[in-house]
């Protein structure tokens, strides 16, 4: 999915005083996946961890790099209260 297109939910799905300050990340926009809200809390963007490692091993890191990048200045970064949350989905057997 598109910056452009992420905003366009975001516009359809939330207020403008509740999305304006959601932190999107531009190099893994393909694993954007949704919006995580919870009690006490606006809602803030949500990847898909696996997809994003996908994505800088598309790049050209190595699956340990691309692991050790997204942790330390990905994972790493803390936006306040807007930071994203990556999920881990689970596989079914």
């Amino acid at each position: 999915m598109k910056r452009e297109e992420i905003v366009k939910f975001l516009g359809n799905e939330y207020p403008l005083d509740e999305w304006k300050n959601i932190t999107l990340f531009d190099d893994i926009e393909d694993a954007f996946v949704g919006v995580a809200e919870r009690f006490g809390m606006g809602p803030v963007a949500t990847y898909d961890y696996d997809k994003c490692i996908e994505i800088y091993m598309e790049d050209g890191m190595t699956f340990e790099e691309a692991v050790e990048h997204f942790g330390f200045n990905v994972i790493g970064l803390w936006a306040g209260d807007k930071t994203p949350v990556f999920v881990r989905f689970v596989e079914e057997e």
